[in-house]
């Protein structure tokens, strides 16, 4: 079986448009259905964030106002408890081989706009599995993470690439709305990526060779099945 790279923010803080303070992290439903496809599948998922950080979740994702019911709450908790020490203790971003991994997941919530956008080791790394063919599955927040991509002569790594993220009416009508920093589509878009939408909060993926982005919490589990396709060959 294959050796997969997760890699989750670190940011637990989120500077909004009016300069307040927007408790993040990672997405739980994102990481968790993610995670749990993926290693029921046989495959070894490894956690990393920029310095071997802990990975925080946002506490409005374990919130019953947007899970659904507490069973649901409990039921992410519970996993999320389960694999406590990996994100307590993830791997660090400069500790990574990038050949040693046959796919790169990256999953959401508001965090990537923090940390992992601007972060340097996982622009060298993503650039590295992108020119190596090697799967690269970032979704709904996590496309932010693409940003850090550039090549030496400052060209963005998936310029000219079809994938989705979380879109601009998304945000506005369920995210952080007009207080948004900036738009991660918008963002994408103005760097060159060529982004494609479904229906809002519905399960959406586009597979462009070997990236595989999907739109929102509701596609996690169509990415995994898609990375998973992907990795059969």
């Amino acid at each position: 079986m294959s050796k997969i790279l997760m890699v989750a923010t670190a940011a637990d803080s989120l500077t909004l448009a009016d300069g307040s303070e927007h408790a993040t992290g990672f997405w739980a439903e994102e990481l968790v259905v993610a995670h749990r496809e993926l290693t029921a599948a046989g495959h070894d998922v490894v956690i990393a964030t920029p310095g071997g950080k802990a990975a925080p979740v946002d506490p409005g994702s374990l919130a019953v106002a947007n899970v659904g019911s507490e069973e649901a709450v409990a039921e992410l908790s519970s996993y999320l408890d389960g694999i406590a020490a990996q994100l307590k203790a993830p791997l660090s971003l400069d500790e990574v081989k990038t050949a040693d991994y046959s796919a790169i997941v990256l999953p959401g919530g508001h965090g990537p706009m923090a940390d992992l956008a601007f972060d340097a080791t996982l622009g060298a790394i993503l650039r590295e599995a992108d020119d190596a063919g090697t799967v690269i599955a970032p979704f709904c927040h996590g496309p932010a993470a693409l940003l850090s991509a550039t090549r030496p002569d400052g060209s963005f790594v998936f310029a000219g690439r079809k994938l989705t993220v979380f879109t601009d009416d998304e945000e506005l009508a369920g995210g952080l709305g007009e207080n948004t920093p900036w738009f991660v589509a918008a963002k994408l878009r103005e760097r060159g990526a060529v982004t494609k939408a479904g229906a809002a909060l519905s399960s959406f993926v586009v597979r462009d060779g070997n990236l595989i982005s999907g739109q929102n919490p509701q596609s996690s589990a169509a990415v995994a099945a898609a990375v998973l396709e992907a990795l059969q060959g």
